[in-house]
């Protein structure tokens, strides 16, 4: 461990987890490491929100909310972390350390079940809440991709891998309109997932790449 708690990488987590795709308009994305692009169709972008739920059995357990953008650079097509909030000190100073994410620290409420219910607050303000109902029906899920950073020494670049069980479903949200993720609040959402006893790897990351 790092005298601020947290494991070298990578770092392998297990846990649950609940998402929503939407549809956001490009000119309301905050502010992205400028060596990405956000995907995007007719001025909207792709922007994914979940609840975290990193249980005992990985190098740290620990609540986690997180609005994530669907970029590329060139080629590549990954994603990008501009609000992040965690339950754990060790968490957030080791994803500021690490990779170049900037997480935040929040209170958590959270209801595990088939009805999931989950809200994080920034001191006495609510940042999001959110209801999920999932259906019983599990599909096998492994999957890969990069998170994209801005880092002192450049651009951040961080593999993520994640095995598990997906489902379908039906997701609402209410975002405080001028909270940190107020730039959701006109956007359309497009479908949910949950996935459930997760098996992921974060990193190691590769060497950052220099500013233009």
């Amino acid at each position: 461990m790092n005298t601020d708690g947290y494991p070298p990488e990578p770092w392998h987590l297990r846990g649950d987890g609940w998402a929503t795709a939407w549809l956001v308009d490009s000119a309301a994305l905050p502010v992205l490491p400028a060596s990405v692009t956000p995907l995007a169709l007719l001025g909207k972008a792709v922007v994914v929100t979940a609840f975290v739920d990193y249980q005992p059995g990985g190098v740290l357990a620990y609540r986690e909310l997180l609005a994530a953008v669907l970029v590329r650079r060139g080629a590549r097509i990954g994603l990008t972390i501009p609000r992040i909030w965690v339950d754990s000190p060790a968490s957030r100073a080791g994803a500021r350390a690490l990779w170049g994410i900037p997480k935040d620290l929040a209170r958590f409420d959270l209801t595990p079940a088939a009805r999931f219910t989950a809200s994080a607050h920034d001191g006495d303000h609510a940042i999001a809440t959110a209801r999920l109902t999932v259906p019983e029906r599990w599909c096998p899920l492994r999957a890969r991709t990069t998170i994209w950073q801005d880092a002192p020494e450049g651009l951040a670049r961080t593999p993520l891998r994640v095995r598990g069980r997906v489902a379908p479903a039906r997701s609402s949200w209410r975002i405080d309109a001028t909270g940190p993720l107020g730039w959701l609040r006109a956007a359309r959402p497009l479908f949910g997932l949950a996935i459930t006893g997760f098996h992921l790897r974060f990193g190691p990351r590769h060497a950052p790449t220099p500013r233009q």
